[in-house]
């Protein structure tokens, strides 16, 4: 089974929000060195906490740091831009690393909708237009001329473009258009995923490029050497999405000063609800789950988000999974 990477840029409480970005650089690096089939890059805005606002920059940065591994936006939000500027950066993407260059997209904002109306004052029309910008995205990423306007640079390769998702929405668009599709199950907990995906097969109409369907989940895992030493560092990512539910956003925190704080007891069903859905443990332990999960979507590829407060603590984990799935 194939193992990739989404990469979020997380911010670190006591560190700078630029570090964040030099730090999804050389984890690049380190997963192509680990055997990763690709390495996505998420797009959020206004945020404390997820920093990567423009995942094509990185991406250029990226490709010129590795040579094998797959390079994707999860995803570029759509309805914040023109779809041939899109197709021109990701050319340019495809001319710096042909034949490795994913283009995910999404409808969602990634942001409040203040910082979306910022970003495209018609955001909400945009967002109603999203399925013909898709399908602009793909004449003009696949084909020398469309509406009469090229987008360069030309090349023998065109980038390969995703659909991404939470909901019915993009699993019966990427039906429709003949698209991979991924699903966000790190951001529901799952919830939703077995009816998108069905949906998704059933409606399934080949296209030239992909004549059979293709989907992918996206998952939050942490791996450790032991399984108390795991549930030790998930505690940033658990306080983060306490703090969340309460309109509270910020860096990662260390989970040594989360655990000498402890969870109220008003907060504490909510860990414990997260815990009983998390991928997180030993290598073994989290390997076992992730194949179960595979094996009930019947797919072949996952793809893995890791959130850590430390740095060596989320190479770990990605190096141990790599070791447990045998990946080259």
């Amino acid at each position: 089974m194939k193992l990739s990477v989404l990469d979020q840029s997380v911010a670190l409480a006591g560190a700078s929000e630029d570090a964040a970005i030099r730090d999804t650089l050389a984890l690049a690096q380190h997963c192509e060195s680990l055997g990763y089939h690709r390495f996505w890059l998420s797009e959020h805005h206004g945020l404390p906490t997820i920093v990567g606002s423009a995942p094509e920059i990185l991406m250029a940065a990226i490709a010129a740091r590795t040579s094998r591994i797959r390079i994707g936006s999860a995803g570029v939000m759509l309805p914040h831009y023109s779809a041939l500027k899109v197709a021109e950066q990701f050319r340019v993407l495809e001319a710096l690393a042909p034949g490795r260059i994913d283009l995910g997209v999404g409808r969602a904002p990634g942001g409040d909708m203040r910082t979306a109306q910022a970003l495209n004052p018609n955001a909400h029309a945009a967002a109603e237009a999203f399925p013909q910008q898709v399908l602009d995205l793909l004449a003009w990423t696949s084909k020398p001329r469309h509406r009469g306007i090229t987008a360069h640079p030309l090349g023998p390769q065109a980038p390969e473009v995703w659909v991404l998702g939470s909901s019915d929405y993009g699993a019966q668009l990427a039906a429709h258009l003949g698209l991979p599709y991924a699903f966000a199950y790190f951001f529901t907990d799952g919830q939703g995923a077995e009816p998108a995906i069905e949906l998704y097969r059933a409606r399934y109409e080949p296209s030239e490029r992909h004549p059979r369907p293709q989907a992918t989940l996206c998952v939050w895992a942490l791996a450790a050497d032991t399984e108390e030493e795991a549930l030790h560092h998930a505690q940033s990512r658990e306080r983060w999405r306490v703090d969340r539910q309460r309109g509270v956003f910020g860096p990662l925190q260390a989970p040594a000063e989360i655990a000498a704080r402890g969870f109220t007891a008003e907060e504490w069903p909510v860990v414990e609800s997260m815990r009983r859905k998390a991928f997180v443990g030993s290598a073994a332990q989290v390997a076992d789950k992730l194949r179960a999960l595979a094996q009930r979507f019947e797919m072949d590829e996952l793809v893995v988000n890791t959130w850590a407060y430390e740095p060596a603590v989320r190479r770990r984990s990605y190096e141990l999974l790599a070791e447990e799935f045998s990946l080259q």
